[in-house]
């Protein structure tokens, strides 16, 4: 009898350990992508400043879909557009800050404040924005869905 109790204690604990691995496993993949969306969404910002089509190109899902603090709904190929005139599309200045990435198995949300200065469209903007970027992972690489900003207060 103490040999089945004895038995049963060690099967229960070995349980519990592979358990507590496979979450130890889980936490660090979450982990590895969380990082992956923050370097994307601070890559962004560079791509702003640096008026980089390329890298909206390759990081916007094809059917992307973002509204702007203007109030405005654009797609990827009006974006891609915009950006071909650099005189009217050209950031001084952008911080992103306040950016919280949360994850959902194949999809992450992330929130952020962002603060720029620049030209857009041809109009002369400084903003603080709050805003909300949702990505989805597609063939094996993270893509930008979806995206909106508005004023902060």
């Amino acid at each position: 009898m103490k040999l089945r109790i004895t038995a049963w204690i060690s099967l229960v604990l070995v349980a519990m350990f592979l358990l507590w691995a496979a979450g130890l496993k889980n936490a660090a993949a979450a982990s590895d992508e969380t990082a992956a969306i923050t370097k994307l969404e601070n890559d962004a910002v560079k791509a702003d400043l640096a008026n980089d089509k390329a890298f909206y190109d390759k990081y916007l899902a094809s059917d992307w879909t973002g509204g702007d603090s203007s109030g405005e709904w654009f797609n990827k190929a009006a974006v891609l557009k915009i950006m071909e005139d650099p005189k009217n599309n050209k950031y001084n200045s952008e911080k992103i800050f306040e950016l919280k990435v949360r994850m959902y198995g194949d999809a992450a949300v992330a929130t952020y404040k962002d603060t720029y200065d620049g030209m857009v469209q041809g109009e002369h903007r400084t903003r603080t924005v709050i805003g909300t970027d949702t990505f989805v992972k597609q063939e094996g690489a993270w893509k930008q869905v979806a995206s909106h900003a508005s004023a902060a207060k």
